[in-house]
């Protein structure tokens, strides 16, 4: 079992891989035979070949965007992790809390990652700024 300060120690480094669109730096965190899923790819990525060219496209559309960690909460192979995402869009910072599980291998790479947050407020805005524009 992961203690918490481990998943915290851990997330301070993975979490800023999110922030400036490093997509390899991001993967490396990954297993090769890594399942990774999201609201923008719910079947998820299967493998890190196909995850690192969903991370090109992601982080290229939102290369300033930071990621924090609230609360780490240990579970078995990995933890809980609730996270605060400000994600600008025009000149605003859109903030969103939202919750990972993350379940390492073996040799500490991130084997299984799933992450859930309400996207409404965020698509809103998206679609605001970009009829504004």
């Amino acid at each position: 079992m992961m203690s918490k300060h481990e998943a915290r120690e851990f997330a301070s480094r993975w979490l800023p891989a999110w922030s400036g669109n490093r997509p390899e730096e991001l993967a490396s965190y990954y297993s090769d035979d890594c399942l990774y899923i999201d609201a923008g790819i719910p079947n998820g990525a299967k493998g890190k070949v196909e995850l690192l060219e969903y991370f090109k496209i992601l982080l290229a559309q939102n290369p300033n965007w930071e990621w924090s960690q609230i609360e780490a909460i240990p579970m078995r192979d990995g933890f809980l992790n609730k996270w605060l995402a400000k994600i600008p869009v025009g000149d605003d910072i859109h903030e969103c809390v939202g919750v990972c599980f993350v379940q390492f291998d073996e040799q500490g790479k991130i084997k299984r990652n799933e992450v859930y947050f309400d996207r409404t407020e965020l698509i809103a805005k998206v679609i605001s700024y970009k009829n504004n524009q």
